[in-house]
């Protein structure tokens, strides 16, 4: 027996490199999301596609222009904007051609 343990583990992905205070970010905006709405709604709205891609958008410019929270909920623009994309990604991969 070896002194050192054994872990084959080096193909497997590495969840340790996120940014774990920047998914919180993320996950707090689909806490204050499901609070104001209520769990999941987002899978509710119509034409999901392209309304989270406007809103990304909308996020995305007002970052780019220099705002760096939303003013409705307080967090950043960019944790709103990583949501729609999130949204639309589980839209792109649940919905069939």
């Amino acid at each position: 027996m070896t002194a050192d343990g054994r872990k084959f583990d080096q193909d497997k992905p590495r969840w340790d490199l996120l940014p774990y205070r920047e998914v919180g970010s993320v996950v707090d905006v689909l806490t204050y999301g499901a609070i104001k709405y209520e769990p999941d709604n987002w899978k509710k709205v119509p034409d999901l596609k392209n309304r989270y891609f406007a809103a990304a958008m909308r996020h995305l410019t007002a970052w780019w222009g220099g705002e760096k929270q939303d003013p409705e909920s307080g967090i950043h623009h960019l944790a709103h904007a990583i949501c729609c994309l999130l949204f639309i990604m589980w839209f792109d991969n649940e919905v069939k051609p």
